[in-house]
């Protein structure tokens, strides 16, 4: 049982035999959910995403670090990773006089790290490939439009039973894609998502859909995106994409079928 349904049957303070009695009155709820026991292999898949989350914030980390020391120096360099590499040049060039040899000795520390840690992300996401390649529902999953092979994995691993949710709505609320309610007295008022579930799907699948949005052919020509597009701002947009690519994984893992782009289309 997931704890915070658990809480709310705790009387007053917090002890073993307080927590015992709340789980044995939480527990006879007939609309109770349950949370269904991950195998060692999900389990397994789960950590190998964990571990990349890690080292990609750890890498981030130094990345931002190194950009902050050589600015002091007067060397800027543009957002995002990809823009790093240049400044790596400049710290492992002896030769250029922009940045002190005592500084260049600390920042050659840093960009090694960084080195390091590319090789290490790059270790993993190969074995999430070849887990992916070796797992019927996660190849299904990525012929999804906005899901590749790291956000296949990640709901494959995640999801134990897609049965226990009624619906791909439920599936999508699980993951925080739905808006707040705060409605009283017959008024129903909607505000931002919940951004209650599960964090790390949640923005893997809204990062998908910004994908979708600026690079897939399928976004330019999906007529729902277009008039959605059309009224709503872009963030708000990437978000209610993510929502409907939440309900399709729910509907392909419940039927255990592959996406189907005609039937999308029509």
């Amino acid at each position: 049982m997931p704890p915070q349904y658990v809480k709310a049957y705790v009387k007053r303070n917090k002890n073993d035999a307080a927590d015992a009695e709340a789980i044995c009155e939480a527990v006879k709820r007939p609309s109770m959910r349950f949370v269904t026991v991950k195998t060692a292999e999900q389990q397994s898949a789960l950590l190998m995403h964990r571990g990349r989350e890690l080292l990609v914030r750890q890498r981030t980390m130094l990345a931002n670090a190194l950009r902050g020391h050589l600015a002091e120096f007067g060397l800027i360099a543009a957002q995002g990773l990809h823009k790093v590499a240049g400044l790596i040049a400049i710290v492992r060039d002896v030769e250029d006089e922009r940045v002190p040899d005592m500084a260049r000795q600390v920042l050659r520390l840093i960009a090694e790290q960084i080195a390091e840690l590319d090789t290490r992300i790059a270790a993993i996401e190969a074995q999430i490939m070849a887990w992916h390649k070796s797992n019927p529902m996660s190849q299904r999953l990525a012929t999804i439009p906005g899901i590749g092979p790291i956000i296949a994995t990640a709901i494959t691993a995640t999801v134990a039973e897609p049965g226990e949710f009624h619906g791909g709505r439920e599936f999508a609320a699980w993951l925080g894609l739905v808006p707040r309610q705060n409605s009283t007295g017959g008024k129903t008022s909607l505000g931002g998502i919940s951004k209650r579930g599960d964090s790390y799907l949640r923005r893997l699948l809204v990062n998908g859909a910004h994908a979708v949005l600026l690079r897939s052919k399928a976004g330019k020509t999906d007529p729902w995106l277009i008039a959605l597009r059309g009224r709503r701002p872009r963030l708000v947009v990437a978000v209610a994409l993510a929502n409907k690519t939440a309900r399709i994984a729910w509907a392909i893992m419940r039927k255990q079928e592959s996406y189907r782009f005609a039937a999308a289309a029509a």
